[in-house]
C-alpha cells in the first residue's frame, strides 16, 4: 500500500510517497519551513502544499508533536496552544481533501523502528527517544505501543528534560557533545529507573550524530541509533494511517 507520510516538526515540516510494505521512500522527501507560531492554517497549508507537490488524492499519515486521542491534540509543545482541543483528523482531511490519520510524532517514529528498524525482533519493552525541538518519547511493550507517552517532560533538575538535552538545548547552549552527553544520560538514567527497559533508541535528526555522544553514555541499558534516521517519522506515519484501513 502507498501511504503519503508527512512528520510535522517545531522547525520543519517534511513528507513523502512510502511503500508500507518495505518502509521505502518512493520519491524524494519535500521539506518545508515551519510557519512561524506554528497555528493551525499556516500548518495545514503546507502540509496541503507538500500533498499537491506530489499530486497526492490517497491516504495520508501526518505525525504531529502532541498527545492524539481520537484524531484530537489533547495539549501543545513546541506549537501554537491554538492546536489544544482541535480535530485535527477532520481538519487535515477537509483542507487536503485526501483521508488523514493523526498520531503523536514520536509514537509515528518508534512504530517505523520497531517494524523496519533498530528495534525488530526485540523483546521486552523497548523506549524510543526523539531528539529535536523538543523531546518525543515512544514505549513498547513486546512490540506493541502504548500510545501518547510524553516523557520529555518529566522533571530533570527543576526543569522539562526537553529543555535541557533536547538538540534544541544543545545548540541554544552551545554544548560539547560530552557536556550534551552528561546531560543526555541524566534523562536516560531516569528513565532507566522508571521503566528498566531492555532497549533506547534514539531518533530524530541528531541520531545521524550518534557516534558523538551514545558512546559517551553511562548507562546500563543498550543505546542505539534509528536505523531510519530522520525519515522514521514520514514511514511510521504512513503506517498509522495503513492501519486504520
Amino acid at each position: 500500500m502507498q501511504v503519503l507520510g508527512i512528520d510535522v516538526g517545531g522547525s520543519g515540516i517534511k513528507g513523502a510517497p512510502v511503500d508500507t510494505e518495505t518502509g521505502k521512500l518512493l520519491a524524494e522527501r519535500v521539506r518545508i519551513k515551519t510557519p512561524k507560531n506554528a497555528e493551525p492554517e499556516p500548518v495545514a497549508e503546507v502540509v496541503t502544499e507538500i500533498a499537491k507537490s506530489f499530486n497526492w488524492t490517497g491516504p495520508i499519515g501526518i505525525g504531529f508533536p502532541a498527545p492524539i486521542k481520537s484524531g484530537v491534540a489533547m495539549m501543545a509543545a513546541n506549537v501554537s496552544e491554538k492546536w489544544v482541543g482541535t480535530n485535527v483528523d477532520d481538519m487535515f482531511t477537509k483542507i487536503t481533501g485526501c483521508d488523514c490519520t493523526m498520531i503523536n510524532d514520536a509514537d509515528a517514529a518508534g512504530l517505523a523502528e520497531m517494524k523496519f528498524g533498530a528495534g525488530q525482533g526485540q523483546p521486552g519493552t523497548v523506549i524510543m527517544v526523539t531528539l529535536g525541538t523538543g523531546i518525543g518519547s515512544a514505549i513498547f511493550y513486546r512490540g506493541v505501543l502504548l500510545p501518547n507517552t510524553e516523557f520529555g517532560h518529566l522533571e530533570v533538575k527543576g526543569q522539562d528534560a526537553e529543555y535541557r538535552a533536547s538538540d534544541m538545548a544543545r545548540q541554544r547552549d552551545d554544548l560539547s557533545w560530552k557536556k550534551y552527553a552528561k546531560r543526555l544520560n541524566k534523562f536516560l538514567s531516569k528513565m532507566e529507573r522508571l521503566f528498566w527497559p531492555d532497549l533506547f533508541i534514539i531518533g530524530g535528526g541528531i541520531s545521524k550524530e550518534s557516534d558523538k555522544y551514545i558512546p559517551l553514555l553511562k548507562i546500563k541499558t543498550p543505546v542505539v541509533p534509528a536505523q531510519l534516521l530522520n525519515e522514521a517519522g514520514i514511514v511510521g506515519a504512513a503506517l498509522a494511517a495503513r492501519a486504520e484501513k
